[in-house]
């Protein structure tokens, strides 16, 4: 029996906030001339994205100063945004926190130690026996990858229920000075929020009062790394916290080999990209969506759900693909028997596919 997803749930920053907003809070902070100003002005006004939400007000944004401070705030704020997220997936699912078995972490936006899975466990209640698995390093990629992880652990232990949380404080990371034009092109796109999911290897995984519709089932996964790509999309560390690598390679990369390594993948289940009826793709910006759907020749509708999660909330990184999904499984409703597949982008230049069937 396939590992069934029986819930996904988001939970955003209440500092909800225009692009306009936005843009005027980076540029103040990072002390940008005239021209400098108005360069960020029309690159966030191209950026395709009207509202995104912040864990700081912008007013404490404005206070951070260094590395060590950035950190020290990410901490508590990445914990209780997490728990939120997951409380909300387990009351939609119908779970108690000590149903849970393992469950997954992924962040890149800052550091912990002990993990936030670890700081997860009394604040939620969950089994001091749980398995855990924090992920740092994949970027945006981390949100499909963590998902074809546990699709791989649920294999194993079919009669057991996981959890993966993604959770990204990506406005922490607004650099202070040296502003460079990645850095511009990075504060318009980047959102905070957090998303969980729960899976579970049988049926019984959701309880009978569960308050939300079963998901799809988690079919397959493939991860694939571009060869020659390294150097187009990362961090690195910097006094002020981390601080963006970002090329325009990125979406040459993905117009390239994306086609490929898809229809690769959905040969070995016997199937093509016209059986695909759901796209939850990466929202990495829009000319990372634009090159998506000219890799795979795929119609305006494939990829809408993309650019409506980009347009409310911004790229939340490694969280983004997880709340598409949600979107998709309280809105659409795909057809019973529909395949869905879910494409991660991130640093690498990696993809990861994960495979879904409604």
């Amino acid at each position: 029996m396939m590992p069934r997803v029986v819930a996904v749930r988001s939970a955003l920053p209440a500092h909800r906030l225009a692009q306009a907003e936005i843009t005027d809070a980076f540029a103040s902070r990072g002390k940008l001339g005239p021209a400098e100003r108005a360069l960020t002005e029309r690159l966030h006004g191209s950026a395709e994205v009207d509202t995104r939400h912040i864990v700081l007000s912008v007013e404490e944004c404005a206070e951070l100063n260094g590395a060590e401070a950035v950190n020290d705030r990410y901490i508590p704020e990445a914990t209780l945004l997490g728990e939120r997220a997951l409380r909300l997936a387990l009351d939609s699912a119908g779970l108690s926190p000590a149903d849970l078995d393992l469950l997954i972490v992924t962040s890149v936006t800052g550091v912990a130690v002990p993990s936030l899975d670890a700081r997860l466990i009394p604040r939620l209640g969950l089994r001091p026996d749980i398995r855990r698995l924090p992920i740092f390093g994949l970027g945006c990629v981390a949100g499909a990858a963590a998902l074809g992880r546990l699709h791989d652990y649920l294999l194993g232990w079919p009669g057991q229920t996981a959890a993966l949380l993604a959770v990204e404080l990506c406005s922490l990371n607004w650099p202070m000075s040296g502003i460079t034009l990645a850095d511009m092109v990075a504060a318009g796109l980047f959102g905070d929020g957090a998303v969980a999911l729960i899976a579970s290897g049988s049926q019984a995984g959701a309880a009978s009062g569960a308050k939300s519709t079963a998901g799809p089932l988690l079919i397959a996964s493939r991860s694939v790394v571009y060869p020659d790509s390294g150097e187009a999309l990362g961090w690195r560390l910097s006094a002020n916290g981390f601080r963006i690598v970002l090329t325009t390679e990125l979406p040459v990369v993905v117009e390239r080999g994306l086609a490929d390594s898809v229809t690769g993948f959905l040969a070995e289940h016997d199937l093509t990209i016209d059986d695909i009826a759901s796209w939850i793709c990466h929202p990495g910006g829009p000319k990372v969506i634009d090159s998506v759907q000219r890799s795979l020749k795929l119609p305006d509708s494939a990829v809408a759900a993309s650019r409506r999660s980009l347009a409310e909330v911004g790229n939340m990184s490694s969280a983004s693909v997880l709340h598409i999904l949600e979107m998709i499984c309280d809105s659409e409703r795909p057809p019973q028997g529909s395949a869905g597949l879910m494409i991660g982008l991130g640093p690498g230049v990696s993809a990861e596919l994960v495979l879904l069937r409604w």
